[in-house]
């Protein structure tokens, strides 16, 4: 008897609960439950969770904060993705995606809410003038980095760290196919980086900070715990780069904000962090 999967005709959602990380999704999008989210007293509410993603926004918002900036304050509100606060109608409203983060920027009237962190990343950097080259050409580098970031990582995430750690069963197929990809994605880093102190050049930008949650998390082992499996030693520039922008005190603060354990649950005031850092 054969062990080889036939797909049917035509598609059948089944319910199942025996894989936590499987059984949040549906096939069909929309609110499930009425949900009226907190508003702060600041102009920007972020309403998100510190995975890989949500550091992204918290990091940026942080950095801006470093620079003196007072109207880049903001109160971040903790989404348990895993408890699936994110079908909630509050926040379907602002991201009819369901996924975190999502910001909703009070200064505009009505409210405009902004989702998908690279969006969020480049709306941040464009309303407060930091983080995004001005010139045409090295602008254009950034950008082709983020984007690069936001069509990468989905391999990343969603196939190698599935299939690696999140899946009930392991799959050799898939885990050798997204381990390739992985290791690929690391080495064009890599190889860039040998020749640019940051993903723009010589200038920190939203392209570093769209990039280093995922990819220097997983080549220092912070993400997924594979470096010996991936080899990441390897990528010496990808880490050098990595423990560079580790040193950043902004950098230290954002990922610490919306952490279940070990970290800001919410985070309304730099006073906030005070005995975690």
């Amino acid at each position: 008897m054969s062990n080889v999967y036939v797909p049917p005709a035509v598609w059948q959602w089944q319910e199942k609960d025996d894989n936590k990380y499987a059984s949040i999704n549906r096939p069909n999008a929309g609110s499930r439950f009425e949900q009226q989210l907190p508003v702060g007293e600041h102009p920007l509410q972020l309403y998100s969770l510190a995975t890989p993603n949500g550091q992204k926004v918290t990091i940026m918002l942080e950095e801006l904060l470093e620079l003196g900036i007072a109207a880049a304050e903001y109160d971040a509100w903790l989404i348990n993705i895993g408890q699936g606060e994110q079908f909630g109608s509050d926040f379907v409203a602002i991201n009819p995606n369901s996924k975190i983060p999502a910001l909703l920027d009070h200064s505009q009237n009505p409210p405009l809410p902004v989702f998908e962190s690279g969006s969020i990343l480049l709306y941040l950097a464009e309303k407060f003038g930091h983080f995004i080259p001005q010139q045409q050409a090295e602008r254009t580098c950034c950008l082709n980095w983020l984007f690069w970031q936001m069509g990468a990582a989905p391999y990343l995430g969603g196939g190698f760290g599935h299939f690696y750690v999140y899946a009930g069963e392991k799959y050799e197929y898939a885990i050798n196919r997204f381990t390739m990809e992985a290791k690929r994605q690391l080495d064009v880093l890599d190889q860039h980086l040998a020749d640019n102190c940051f993903m723009a050049g010589d200038e920190y930008s939203i392209a570093d900070i769209a990039i280093w949650p995922w990819y220097g998390g997983v080549a220092c082992g912070d993400v997924y715990n594979a470096v010996e499996f991936l080899q990441a030693g390897e990528y010496k520039n990808l880490l050098r780069w990595q423990a560079q922008i580790a040193q950043r005190p902004a950098v230290q603060r954002g990922r610490l904000v919306n952490r279940n354990e070990g970290g800001l649950r919410e985070r309304h005031s730099a006073a906030d962090f005070a005995g975690l850092l």
